[in-house]
């Protein structure tokens, strides 16, 4: 095939479909685009169009829910293949109860204003970040006095606006039919992870750190989600709950990773700057100067870093960002945003956060049971500890039956806090005071041997925005050839399709060799897409728009010597090889172990 024929007639698009049912509110500069050519090849379009839809809900067309298999393959290949993190799966709906130990009831909030004349909703922080440059860590106070300094109205009708007050995010429900137990669909997955967490530490055979995993959907009712796939009322999330001894937070795997130099941009003044800057530091350094508290979040800073590089995201486009006090969730000790630069700005599609000890001690509190890890000592510590010892004969003869909870109650007493003027003790029953005199027990310094002790474990976690992940790598790796030719530059094993697989023309010689092609390459575990419709280099631009790395045609040659040309998409450089050859070299080329230049022509 000449360079004539091959790349000579790609279109910049398919002129049939270019204004298909778009949504011309969202078309506004690169977003618009990439939104544009999203719906168009398949990736994603807004839910329920057909009934108009509702905002902050999409669908997954084709390449989309591909795409994003492919980042969810690749990140359960790091964090539960490689480092060995066990993968549980929990339900979307949740008892109230569990969401008053956590906190969310109270705490998971925005503050909200709505318009007095036209009753339009806002989110209060999205009406003042041209006059604040971090509106999101203001109280409902300081929003109202910026609301009225600044005369900010109704961005609608220009109405006046209501005081901003708290709105919680969660969906409510019921559980069961006329039912009165509530329940909420869950902001995140990690509570079904500290709920179990008993479970699963019988699981690790009692033995700390572990890490857990959980792949799923979650949902946030936000309150006005207008920037497409930022901001959505259903989304997927994958999370990882790592429990920690709290006087241990080193990691095993640290030395790996902490010569790696990450972009950092720690919390305080620089951000309080027109254009903060980050610091580019090896994770070591981070340490000693202190900018990083532990080797633990180190270690899932880097494991992150590594994570978003392999897909596609790094350089300029991505950085560290450490919260502010009045930013940090009601949980954290401490917290860093992976963020990306997209053309709505830097958004966050990772936090990782020091949730300590807080999601399993109100568990414990909330729920009776006992969350809580036993750690062994080397050897036994031997102490002296004063303890009431209870007389079992007196104790049984005086209070018959209730004696055995009697002496459960005295046993759990402090003896170094029972007074030694012979004083009779108190202790409380079923909710009745009962008066013990001290023929019934004794306080006796004894030498106890210590095995163990009891700690309530910490928490580090990651969590992966997977849709705010998807979006940005399709805006990353969007860019304009000559013409404005769009092409999605995926890396070859995030890409959908792996590769087009076409007949030079429909014809049926030419199909059955095709077909035998991709029976083959099928038989590789590669995802093939077969196209016969259109010119060539039409379907080129198709797969190129598609962000298919590479495509293979066949042609009348591959007839006489049983050759098949295979396309780069970047270069648009071409290779003939044998038919024979073409599985393990397209399999080569997308796992990396081969470049493309370094194919040597049949």
């Amino acid at each position: 095939m000449t360079e004539l024929e091959r790349d000579s007639d790609i279109d910049k698009t398919d002129d049939d479909v270019e204004n298909a049912d778009i949504d011309e509110s969202e078309l506004s500069g690169r977003a618009g685009k990439i939104i544009t050519l999203a719906k168009r090849r398949g990736f994603f379009w807004n839910s329920n169009e057909i009934y108009g839809g509702s905002a902050g809900f999409y669908d997954y067309g084709p390449l989309g829910t591909r795409l994003e298999c492919n980042l969810v393959d690749i990140w359960r290949d790091i964090f539960v293949i490689q480092e060995g993190y066990a993968e549980i799966s929990t339900p979307v709906i949740t008892p109230e109860m569990v969401f008053s130990a956590s906190g969310h009831l109270k705490e998971f909030t925005d503050l909200m204003v709505e318009c007095k004349k036209c009753s339009e909703p806002f989110r209060a922080d999205q009406l003042l970040t041209e006059h604040h440059p971090q509106p999101d860590n203001l109280n409902a106070e300081e929003v109202n006095g910026m609301l009225t300094e600044f005369g900010i109205k109704c961005p609608v009708c220009g109405g006046a606006l209501s005081e901003a007050y708290p709105f919680n995010l969660m969906f409510k429900t019921n559980i069961g039919p006329g039912s009165k137990r509530i329940g909420y669909l869950r902001p995140e997955t990690a509570q079904g992870m500290f709920i179990n967490f008993h479970l699963l530490y019988r699981y690790f055979r009692e033995k700390i750190p572990f890490g857990v995993v959980q792949i799923g959907r979650a949902f946030r009712n936000e309150i006005s989600p207008r920037q497409g796939m930022i901001r959505l009322r259903e989304f997927k999330m994958a999370e990882l709950e790592y429990f920690i001894d709290p006087s241990d937070k080193s990691h095993p795997k640290y030395e790996r990773i902490k010569g790696l130099k990450i972009p950092l941009l720690p919390a305080g003044k620089p951000q309080e700057e027109a254009k903060p800057t980050t610091v580019a530091i090896t994770l070591e350094e981070a340490i000693e100067k202190k900018i990083l508290g532990s080797e633990v979040m180190a270690y899932f800073i880097g494991l992150t870093y590594e994570y978003l590089n392999s897909i596609g995201l790094s350089g300029p486009s991505l950085r560290f960002r450490q919260h502010g006090e009045k930013e940090k969730a009601h949980y954290a000790e401490d917290c860093w945003d992976a963020e990306i630069l997209t053309s709505f700005g830097w958004i966050e599609c990772v936090g990782i956060a020091d949730r300590s000890c807080y999601d399993i001690e109100r568990h414990n509190e909330y729920s009776g049971h006992t969350l809580a890890v036993t750690i062994h000592h080397e050897q036994p510590i031997e102490r002296e500890v004063k303890k009431v010892i209870v007389d079992n004969k007196a104790l049984g003869k005086k209070f018959k039956a209730l004696s055995v909870k009697i002496k459960a109650a005295l046993e759990k007493l402090d003896g170094n806090k029972v007074a030694d003027d012979g004083s009779p003790l108190k202790v409380n029953i079923d909710g009745k005071d009962y008066e013990i005199d001290r023929d019934c027990f004794e306080v006796k310094t004894v030498t106890e041997k210590e095995f163990g002790k009891k700690i309530i474990p910490h928490v580090i976690e990651p969590s992966f925005g997977l849709d705010r992940i998807t979006f940005a790598l399709i805006e990353n790796s969007y860019y304009e050839r000559e013409s404005s030719y769009r092409v999605l530059r995926f890396k070859p094993q995030v890409a959908p399709i792996n590769a087009g697989v076409f007949p030079l023309m429909a014809k049926p010689e030419l199909v059955e060799v095709t077909q035998k092609c991709i029976e083959n390459l099928k038989n590789m575990k590669l995802n093939i897409f077969y196209d016969d419709s259109g010119s060539i280099g039409r379907r080129y631009a198709r797969m190129d728009e598609a962000g298919t790395p590479f495509c293979v045609t066949i042609d009348y040659d591959s007839l006489k010597d049983n050759t098949v040309t295979i396309r780069e998409r970047d270069s648009t450089d071409q290779v003939r090889i044998k038919i024979a050859n073409l599985p393990k070299i397209l399999n080569d080329l997308i796992e990396e172990k081969l470049i493309f230049k370094e194919i040597k022509a049949a």
